[in-house]
């Protein structure tokens, strides 16, 4: 899978998300490690989801991983604090934060 294919899939499968119930801005940037190698971000600003194809640099918390381990922890294979505690993802910047993608997606 090349990066823009993990960005396509990562992008159609949340384009259409409902995030007018998030009161506050977030901003995540997904690092992807291995196939498919590249950055893109996710942002919530004002109760609308971009999802972008580059580096945003300020965001609330990074999350690097394999695309394989993202679509599974997307999918629910992969329980995402699994994943951060076999090293399978990482996470850099606010953990708080962080716990609230859940809440998007």
């Amino acid at each position: 899978m090349t990066y823009e294919q993990v960005f396509e899939k990562f992008k159609g499968l949340f384009a259409d998300s409902d995030v007018s119930h998030v009161k506050e801005d977030l901003s995540f940037q997904f690092n992807i490690t291995g196939e498919g190698e590249g950055a893109f971000y996710a942002a919530v600003q004002d109760g609308r989801l971009s999802i972008e194809p580059y580096e945003y640099y300020d965001r609330d918390a990074i999350f690097i991983c394999s695309a394989k381990n993202l679509f599974k922890i997307i999918k629910g294979e992969l329980d995402p604090v699994a994943a951060f505690t076999l090293g399978k993802l990482k996470i850099e910047g606010s953990i708080e934060k962080a716990l609230k993608l859940k809440e998007l997606f």
